[in-house]
């Protein structure tokens, strides 16, 4: 993870952000909705947060312990989107897209936690 400009996760991780905090600014004016969306921005910008940490970890297992704790908080994410789409908040549409992109990080964060485990294990 040493170049971070052709960095796949880290790249995806930062638009995933991004998109998180126009959805915040979206729900705050023009649906009034302040908590969930709130608990979006926190775990929805914490991914990329703690990926970035991630990149200069002191070792292999800080690494793996920060890239894992971005595993926790898409998980968070994607949590909070069901919800907010489930009770009205964002259209079809616009879960559907957004969502599509968590399910993405989800599946690269857990495929590079699941090595880790792999790797204590043998």
């Amino acid at each position: 993870m040493k170049n971070q400009d052709n960095n796949a996760i880290l790249n995806k991780s930062k638009k995933f952000a991004i998109r998180c905090v126009n959805l915040y600014k979206y729900l705050c004016k023009e649906k009034s909705e302040f908590v969930m969306s709130k608990q979006l921005l926190r775990s929805g910008t914490s991914i990329g947060a703690n990926i970035k940490e991630g990149v200069r970890a002191q070792s292999k297992a800080d690494f793996y312990a920060k890239l894992c704790i971005a595993l926790k908080e898409a998980s968070e994410t994607e949590y909070w989107l069901e919800i907010l789409y489930e009770t009205d908040y964002i259209s079809k549409d616009h879960f559907e897209n957004i969502n599509a992109d968590c399910t993405e990080l989800l599946k690269l964060l857990t495929s590079i936690c699941k090595h880790k485990e792999e790797e204590i294990a043998s």
